[in-house]
C-alpha cells in the first residue's frame, strides 16, 4: 500500500506498541502532526511547554517502564532544544526514539531558515542516528532505530526526516516489532566458572550493584545472588531499587555521599562483585586507593565498561540477569556471618543522621516515605535534594528511582516526573526539586496541569544552589559566589498562576499536612518547603580522596577541637 513519509512514521509507531509521543510541533514536522491527529485514538500526543522537557518526559517514561521513550521535535532550535534531553539518555542508558524533521533535502546545507546538521551534533551523545534521505528507507530505519535503542546496552537514537520525504509516497507493508532479546552470545562458560571459583574463595566479599540490574530486570535474581553469597550489598544512584532497600544486607549507596557502612566495608573487603555498573568518578573517589585490599569482579553487558575506569581481576560480559541466572545454579548457601556481623557493626555506628525537629530535607524523604508506604515513584532534580532522596527513601522495587544521574542534568526532574506520571497513571509519582532546580523548568507546570496528572513537586526551597554552596562552604572559604537566589520568586503564587495548588511548608507539621492534602489531590500540587541555606549532605568525601576517609560535620567538628 502507498503511503506518505508522515503515515510511514505513525504505522511504524504503532508497529513498535508505542501509545505516548512528547514533543512540540514545528514547521518542518508539520506532516507528521498532520497524521498523528488523524490518529489520536491510538497515540497519545503530550504536549510540553519546551522541547527540553519532551525529551526528559520520554526518558521519565522510559526509565519508570522499561518501554522506549518517543519524543518529536521539529527542524533548527527545535531538534537542538532536545540535545540536553537526549545526552541525559544516553549517560544513563535509557532507551529513548528521537524523531526531528529538518529541512527538504535539496535545502539541506545551505543555511536555510531552522536548518541544523542535527545527526552531526547528536553523533556523541546517542547510540545511532539517522538522517533519511530515501522515502524508501524510511520504514526500516525506524523499525532499526527502536532495536538499536533497546538491544544490549539500552540508550538514545535520533531519526531526523526532511520534510519531502515526510510528504513523498512509497510502498508500506506492515511488519510486526521484532522481539528484543538479552545479550547471551558473549557469556563464556569460562568466565562464570572463574567467577564462581573467586566468589567461594572469598572470606570478605561485598556485592556493588549499579543501573544495569534494574535495566535487565534482575531483581529476582539479584535477591538469590546476594542470598546465597552471604554478603552485604550497597549500590550506586541508578542501581536504587534493584535491591531492596529495606533488607537488613542493605548497607546504602557508596562514594562521595555514600554511608559510612558502604564505604568502610568496599575499602576492606577482600572480593568485590560489580553487578551492572561503570564505576564513575563520584563512586571510585581516588581511583588508584579505591577497594585496594579486593580482587573485583564485574559483570556488565558492555564490554567497552571493562577495565574502563577501574582494573578487574575476572569479569562476564552479557546479560546480567542471565548471568546471575547461570551463577546461582553453580553456587552453593555460603555462610559469611563473621564479615556480616562485622558491616552490621559499622551500620548500627554509622546510621545516617540529621537535626531531629527542623524542616530540613531528609526529614522530607523520611516523611514523603512513610505517607506514601515506599509505593511512589520518586523523581529528582539534581543537586542536595538528590542525594536526601537517595540516602533517606528506601526503594523496595525497581524503576521507583529516576534521577539524572550521569550528566547531572538540572531541570531534568518535572519533565521526567510527567512522562513516569503518564506511564503509570495509578501511582503516585512525586518530584523532588531543588529552587534552582525548578526555576530551569517549571514551566512544564503548565503541562501537567493540562494533562490533570495528580503529580506533587515537593521544592526543598533553601534560596541558595545548596550543594554548589557545600562545596564553596568546604572548599572554596565561603565565597559564595553566584549561589544565592533569595530574590523573593513566590513558588506558591506561581503554583496557583498555572492552575496547580500550591502550599507552603516552613515546619515539619506543616509539611505533614500539605503532603496529606497534596496525596489526595487529582491534579498537579507544589509544596514549597522552606529549610535552611546552610544544610548540608552528609557523609561526603572530598574530591580526589579515598572513599574510606568519607567525614560528616560531627567529623569536621572533633578536627576542629583537635586543632
Amino acid at each position: 500500500m502507498q503511503l506518505t513519509g508522515a503515515q510511514i512514521v505513525i504505522e511504524c509507531l504503532k508497529e513498535q506498541g508505542v501509545d505516548t509521543v512528547f514533543g512540540y510541533p514545528g514547521g518542518a514536522i508539520l506532516n507528521v502532526y498532520d497524521e498523528l491527529y488523524k490518529h489520536q485514538n491510538e497515540i497519545r500526543h503530550i504536549l510540553t511547554s519546551h522541547e527540553q522537557g519532551a525529551a526528559h518526559a520520554a526518558d521519565g517514561y522510559a526509565r519508570s517502564t522499561g518501554r522506549t521513550g518517543v519524543c518529536f521535535a521539529t527542524s533548527g532550535p527545535g531538534a537542538t532544544n532536545l540535545v540536553t534531553g537526549i545526552a541525559t539518555a544516553y549517560m544513563d542508558s535509557v532507551p529513548v526514539v528521537a524523531i526531528t524533521c529538518n529541512v527538504t533535502v535539496p535545502l539541506l546545507g545551505k543555511d536555510s531558515f531552522q536548518e541544523i546538521d542535527i545527526a552531526g551534533i547528536t553523533m556523541p551523545i546517542t547510540k545511532h542516528n539517522f538522517i533519511v534521505k530515501d522515502i524508501t528507507k524510511l520504514a526500516d530505519t525506524i523499525r532499526r532505530a527502536f532495536q538499536i535503542a533497546q538491544k544490549g546496552r539500552p540508550g538514545p537514537v535520533l531519526v531526523d526526516i526532511p520534510k519531502d520525504i515526510t510528504a513523498a509516497k512509497t510502498e508500506y507493508t506492515f511488519r510486526k516489532a521484532e522481539p528484543i532479546l538479552p545479550v547471551t552470545e558473549t557469556i563464556r562458560e569460562e568466565d562464570i566458572a572463574k567467577a564462581v571459583k573467586m566468589i567461594l574463595a572469598a572470606k570478605k566479599p561485598y556485592i556493588f550493584v549499579g543501573g544495569g540490574a534494574v535495566i535487565s530486570g534482575a531483581q529476582e535474581e539479584l535477591a538469590e545472588f546476594v542470598k546465597k553469597t552471604d554478603a552485604p550489598v550497597c549500590d550506586t544512584l541508578m542501581g536504587k531499587g534493584a535491591f531492596d532497600g529495606t533488607k537488613e544486607l542493605y548497607t546504602g549507596m557508596l562514594g562521595m555521599h555514600g554511608t559510612k557502612t558502604s564505604n568502610l566495608g568496599v575499602s576492606d573487603c577482600d572480593l568485590l562483585i560489580a553487578a551492572g555498573t561503570r564505576f564513575s568518578d563520584r563512586v571510585l573517589g581516588n581511583a588508584k586507593k579505591f577497594a585496594r585490599k579486593a580482587k573485583i569482579l564485574q559483570f556488565d553487558v558492555d564490554a567497552a565498561e571493562i577495565n574502563k575506569n577501574i582494573r578487574v581481576d575476572a569479569c562476564v560480559t552479557g546479560d546480567l540477569r542471565e548471568i546471575l541466572k547461570r551463577i546461582n545454579e553453580k553456587l552453593p548457601q555460603l555462610d559469611h556471618a563473621e564479615w556480616i556481623a562485622r558491616v552490621m557493626e559499622h551500620k548500627e555506628k554509622f546510621p545516617l543522621r540529621y537535626e531531629a525537629g527542623a524542616l530540613t530535607g531528609p526529614f522530607l524523604m523520611e516523611e514523603i516515605y512513610r505517607a506514601t508506604g515506599g509505593e511512589a515513584v520518586i523523581v529528582t532534580e539534581v543537586g542536595q535534594h538528590q542525594m536526601w532522596a537517595a540516602q533517606y527513601y528506601r526503594y523496595k522495587n525497581p524503576r521507583t528511582f529516576l534521577s539524572s544521574g550521569g550528566l547531572g542534568t538540572m531541570g531534568y526532574g518535572l519533565g521526567a516526573a510527567i512522562g513516569a506520571q503518564v506511564a503509570n497513571p495509578e501511582k503516585q509519582v512525586i518530584n523532588i526539586a531543588g529552587d534552582g532546580c525548578f526555576r530551569m523548568n517549571m514551566n512544564e507546570l503548565a503541562t501537567a496541569v493540562r494533562q490533570r496528572l495528580p503529580l506533587i513537586e515537593v521544592i526543598v526551597n533553601n534560596h541558595v544552589l545548596g550543594m554548589v554552596r557545600q562545596w564553596q562552604d568546604l572548599f572554596y572559604e565561603k565565597r559564595y559566589s553566584a549561589t544565592i537566589l533569595d530574590d523573593g520568586v513566590d513558588f506558591v503564587k506561581l503554583a496557583e498562576a498555572m492552575g496547580a495548588t500550591g502550599y507552603r511548608a516552613t515546619s515539619c507539621e506543616e509539611f505533614r499536612e500539605a503532603l496529606e492534602k497534596a496525596l489526595a489531590a487529582d491534579g498537579p500540587v507544589v509544596i514549597d518547603c522552606i529549610v535552611g541555606s546552610d544544610d548540608k549532605v552528609w557523609p561526603m568525601v572530598a574530591p580526589g580522596a579515598d572513599i574510606s576517609t568519607a567525614f560528616t560535620a560531627e567529623d569536621l567538628k572533633q578536627n576542629k577541637e583537635r586543632g
